[in-house]
């Protein structure tokens, strides 16, 4: 029994923080796993430069409201969905990806949660589990599953090297330098094709 599981930002949607950073234009928010391997210490940085700013959970969802999929990614995700079970692993937040993930057809997402004050100011957040995608990954396979997994960032590293046939998808020229082991794809339907060969 094999399932899929796939980063959402960078993969099938824009980078959320990306997006924030050119609508409010704070260049420093354009920072991301792709540039930074420590999660908790990008996050800590992103909390002190909305709270420098005033900006809070409002202001970020108004962003989201005005970001698509990728344009293929949802007929990617329908034909990799009929093909097969398919998870999304996120370190996105569920105040984040849930109007995203409407417009993908609701496909089953895992993602964390932010601390959020009553004036929406966001203070804090909760990681689902440590190492939340190789933790999730390796639960899978724990109850019998084989996992196929892929990503852009350092963050999806170890997921992808933890299953059965992983794939870089749109990544930085640094990480697939770094990485020449893992299988780099462009475009939709050459990582579909990837998939489905291993399936």
């Amino acid at each position: 029994m094999n399932i899929c599981c796939l980063d959402m930002e960078g993969v099938l949607v824009p980078e959320i923080w990306i997006a924030f950073a050119e609508a409010t234009k704070i260049p420093e928010l354009r920072l991301t796993t792709r540039d930074e391997p420590d999660y908790d210490k990008l996050m800590k940085y992103r909390l002190n430069i909305l709270k420098e700013h005033k900006l809070g959970l409002k202001e970020i969802q108004e962003v989201i409201a005005t970001i698509h999929p990728l344009d293929g990614a949802k007929e990617f995700l329908d034909e990799l969905r009929s093909l097969s079970q398919v998870v999304i692993l996120s370190d996105t937040f569920e105040q984040f990806a849930a109007p995203l993930m409407k417009q993908l057809g609701m496909p089953t997402i895992m993602c964390n949660t932010l601390e959020v004050a009553p004036d929406g100011e966001i203070t804090g957040y909760r990681m689902r589990c440590a190492n939340t995608k190789l933790t999730t990954v390796k639960a899978l396979q724990s109850i019998g599953y084989e996992t196929l997994a892929t990503g852009d960032s350092y963050n999806d590293l170890a997921m992808i090297q933890a299953s059965k046939a992983g794939f870089l998808f749109r990544s930085t020229d640094k990480i697939k330098a770094d990485y020449p082991d893992i299988p780099a794809y462009e475009s939709f339907d050459d990582l579909l094709g990837a998939f489905k060969a291993n399936l």
